[in-house]
């Protein structure tokens, strides 16, 4: 029982990390999760995956519910921390799905509860009767809840996207077009009704507001570069979020990451996180 834990410390992680939508804050999660572990009468435990799955499921809706003040606060866009996966993790196209940027902005939408029904019944699966008994609500409550946050996702998430090859394709397009700051270049790459976020967190200089509109996403991206001293070098192909993305890089140090959705050829949305607290994701 003792490699338990390790045995399920990446399901672990994926589990807080899609519920909160923060690297570091999964970790920490992941750590309070082994430590409750370790206080645990393990030979009593039936289930260990389902044990510890519920553990870090209800430690992260405690962490979300007061995440939420925080959040309210927050100056400029807040966008998910951005996480480097492997390439592997696009042919798994549901495991890439509940990971992907665009789905974490909008699990972002739905109450704490309905967030945790929803990733313990779609990702993992969960009968009603056992998400019932991890959220402390009543079964039909449950599949409330369930249907709601559902629909939600349905209604919001992207309705056309670019397989994982394709979305590739274009994102070095809009690489190479940036990189020689061609403006008519990356108008061919950009959708007419592209909308833009950047999270700095006021931390770091970006736009507070969302950025709508081929001609000023373009503008807005190549003023940015042009301050580059290392144009070359400033974005880097990368698999982030199960999708392919790029990083940005300043003197050799990653700065950001961005993530794009993609539909018949061109770039839909771009986001955008310079956040030097977001960053840690961003680690080999």
């Amino acid at each position: 029982m003792s490699d338990k834990f390790e045995e399920h410390r990446r399901l672990l992680f994926g589990t807080a990390y899609r519920m909160l939508g923060s690297v570091a804050d999964a970790e920490d999660i992941v750590q309070d999760a082994w430590l409750a572990w370790h206080r645990t009468d393990r030979t009593a435990v039936e289930n260990p995956r389902a044990y510890l799955v519920r553990t870090v499921t209800n430690l992260s809706l405690n962490r979300l519910r007061s995440a939420q003040v925080v959040r309210e606060a927050y100056v400029g866009p807040w966008l998910p921390e951005p996480l480097l996966t492997s390439p592997d993790i696009a042919e798994e196209a549901e495991l890439a799905d509940t990971v992907s940027m665009a789905v974490l902005v909008v699990l972002e939408t739905l109450t704490p509860t309905e967030r945790a029904v929803f990733m313990l019944r779609e990702v993992f699966g969960y009968s009603y009767s056992e998400i019932a008994e991890v959220v402390g609500k009543s079964e039909v409550g449950v599949r409330q809840s369930a249907h709601r946050a559902r629909e939600h996702v349905r209604a919001r998430r992207p309705r056309f996207t670019a397989k994982a090859a394709e979305q590739r394709e274009i994102v070095e397009k809009f690489r190479q077009a940036c990189l020689g700051g061609d403006l008519g270049e990356v108008l061919t790459v950009l959708a007419p009704d592209i909308v833009s976020w950047a999270d700095g967190g006021g931390i770091v200089t970006a736009a507070r507001r969302p950025l709508h509109g081929a001609d000023h996403v373009a503008r807005w991206w190549l003023g940015v570069l042009a301050k580059s001293q290392a144009r070359e070098g400033a974005m880097r192909p990368a698999e982030i979020n199960g999708e392919p993305g790029l990083l940005l890089v300043h003197n050799g140090a990653t700065v950001g990451a961005m993530t794009f959705e993609a539909a018949d050829g061109r770039i839909t949305a771009l986001r955008v996180t310079v956040n030097p607290e977001k960053l840690r994701g961003l680690r080999a």
